[in-house]
């Protein structure tokens, strides 16, 4: 979507709105901790993000992927930057192909600084001389597909001390066919609201969202407003000085003074902020709490997981759970699929993933992080206490959970742990919810006026012991649960969810996928977005298993470590249960409430 519609429909709603701008960080650590941050902060609800492209496009290639995975993994609306600097238009033309077949509809056009390590900027062959160039040529080249930002200057540019031609320059822009403008960052709200009404006495009336960017440390404040010639007001600096070698209180002072700008400008109609967040978050969040800024529930969470905005998932609004915690492992591993559930999963047998060895399955950290992080397990025993350590949330990873466990787990935090002690490693759950509001902050997902549903669910690796005790549990006293089991070879799926054949005879394994999380709103049919699918269970039981295998791969051939995580992977089962009785929430924990035999026998012997 365009960003223009997007700030159409916020003030149409006479609500505020706001954004977020990242840049490319230099190291693929960097860019994995980015990713993080980036998901984190989708919970803010900023209408859109942009990423930075370095002079001379020497940044372009990460630049790319990440606005990449921002649209198609996070569910981010994207807006690319381009610039001028050592850009001919053979390259501009590369990566504005790739941004559209990336579903990338936003660019923000610049002239860029000059190339590093020249004082002064200068034209390549066959490149543009100013933005207003390259908006005119991304108009020409491709009529309305995209939105094309441009960038204002409420101090006038630094090269320019004209100010008057500086606005000539901003209108040219516009002219050139510019859909909104973002401001090069201020601490003057008065500069900023004088410029603004310069703008539009001038004719120039498409959206300015001021660029505010807090106050971090007071080193790297006064760089910035040295390098951007940014002035500063006296009372910032007086409050600044006595403070200047505290880090955490020029924070502080950097979230209040943001917040009272932005109320400032607020009072006189403004409504929309961009904020450089450095790659941040922490005072980005303390400013929009301060404001009491907060999205709505069905932009934040239009689905209970983000739906992807690559142009061809413009319909998907249905997902196997299993992928719940590794979302961008299944975006590789259904890149290549034409089409995507839209209302219904379909046929069980129909889903083609993309086989595990043609994209890779990795761990998301360095060998060296993962160690820091998982240390040397040599038993069992040692391995559950990993998993339970993730569970009251003093771990932040496992191979298959890329971040923390969300706060809905919190209702269900201690059983998860107490089932880890007993043996189940649990990679991904789900507690009961029984017609909770839309709005609900914690499980509301979809439209306004809606109530929605989930029946639990866990996920977990166990023993052939423990498994043999829990099944013949099921089989006695539980009649709502189902399961499904594989091993790592998937010779054998040990499941329950069986019916009777039409003529009377053996019983066959039922294959239609089992809809856990659905919603209720008011004009639609009952919207299932998230289920158990047997047949994705078996795709997904590759990638599972393969990352026990990673892990293994930490530590030497023969060591303690090696041998006791292979161990679980060559015999144990990946299982998944649902409780059907959704409005019981505790029926699916009562299924483990006599496994400490199971573990006696073999699940975590050595504890």
């Amino acid at each position: 979507m365009k960003i223009t519609q997007k700030i159409a429909k916020a003030d149409a709603e006479d609500r505020c709105f706001w954004s977020f701008e990242y840049f490319p960080p230099k190291t693929e650590a960097g860019v994995v901790n980015l990713y993080d941050r980036m998901e984190r902060m989708y919970t803010l609800g900023p209408e859109f993000i942009d990423v930075t492209w370095n002079a001379g496009g020497s940044s372009s290639d990460v630049t790319m992927q990440v606005c990449t995975t921002a649209q198609a993994v996070y569910g981010l609306e994207t807006c690319m930057h381009l610039t001028c600097t050592n850009m001919p238009r053979e390259k501009i033309d590369i990566a504005l192909n790739d941004a559209k077949a990336a579903g990338i509809q936003n660019i923000l056009a610049l002239r860029g600084d000059p190339p590093r390590g020249e004082a002064n900027w200068t034209k390549c062959e066959t490149g543009f001389s100013y933005a207003a160039d390259l908006v005119k040529y991304i108009r020409e080249q491709y009529g309305d597909y995209f939105c094309i930002g441009v960038a204002g200057y409420p101090e006038g540019h630094t090269e320019n001390p004209d100010k008057e031609q500086d606005m000539k320059h901003l209108k040219d822009k516009c002219d050139a066919g510019a859909d909104y403008i973002v401001t090069q960052l201020f601490y003057d709200v008065d500069i900023f609201l004088n410029w603004h009404a310069e703008c539009r006495k001038i004719g120039i009336t498409l959206p300015i969202l001021p660029g505010l960017m807090p106050i971090q440390n007071y080193g790297g404040f006064k760089r910035m407003t040295s390098m951007c010639s940014t002035y500063v007001p006296q009372h910032i600096y007086d409050a600044l000085e006595p403070i200047k070698e505290d880090d955490k209180a020029v924070k502080d002072y950097g979230v209040q003074l943001a917040i009272d700008m932005c109320n400032k400008m607020k009072a006189t109609g403004i409504n929309g902020f961009h904020f450089y967040t450095l790659n941040l978050e922490r005072s980005t969040r303390l400013i929009l709490e301060g404001l009491k800024f907060i999205a709505p529930i069905e932009q934040v969470r239009p689905l209970p997981w983000n739906p992807s905005l690559a142009k061809n998932r413009e319909k998907e609004n249905v997902r196997p759970i299993f992928w719940r915690n590794r979302m961008k492992s299944y975006i590789m591993r259904t890149e290549s699929w034409d089409e995507f559930p839209n209302g219904r999963w379909g046929d069980s047998r129909s889903p083609a993933y993309g086989e595990i060895d043609g994209y890779g399955v990795s761990l998301k950290h360095s060998a060296e992080e993962c160690l820091e992080l998982w240390n040397h397990p040599e038993n069992e025993s040692q391995i559950a206490d990993l998993f339970i350590k993730y569970c009251q949330n003093e771990l932040s990873v496992l191979p298959w959970c890329d971040s923390q466990m969300s706060g809905e787990s919190d209702a269900i935090r201690s059983r998860l742990a107490q089932i880890n002690a007993r043996g189940f490693l649990t990679i991904n759950s789900q507690p009961a919810v029984d017609g909770a509001p839309s709005s609900d902050p914690l499980y509301g997902w979809g439209p306004k006026n809606g109530y929605v549903y989930q029946k639990a669910y866990l996920e977990f690796f166990v023993s052939p012991a423990a498994l043999a005790k829990l099944e013949a549990r099921i089989e006695a006293s539980h009649p709502f649960i189902t399961y499904y089991a594989v091993d790592k070879h998937g010779r054998e799926m040990r499941t329950n969810n069986k019916t009777s054949s039409p003529t009377g005879g053996a019983q066959q394994q039922l294959q239609a996928p089992t809809a856990v999380t659905w919603g209720v709103f008011p004009g639609q049919e009952i919207v299932q977005p998230t289920i158990v699918d047997p047949v994705s269970f078996q795709s997904w039981k590759d990638e599972a298993f393969e990352l026990w295998n990673k892990w293994a791969a930490l530590y030497a051939e023969g060591s303690k470590s090696r041998r006791a995580l292979q161990g679980i992977c060559d015999s144990w089962y990946l299982c998944n249960v649902v409780s059907n009785n959704y409005k019981d929430e505790h029926a699916i924990f009562d299924i483990f409430g006599e496994a400490e035999d199971a573990v006696a026998a073999g699940a975590v012997a050595s504890r």
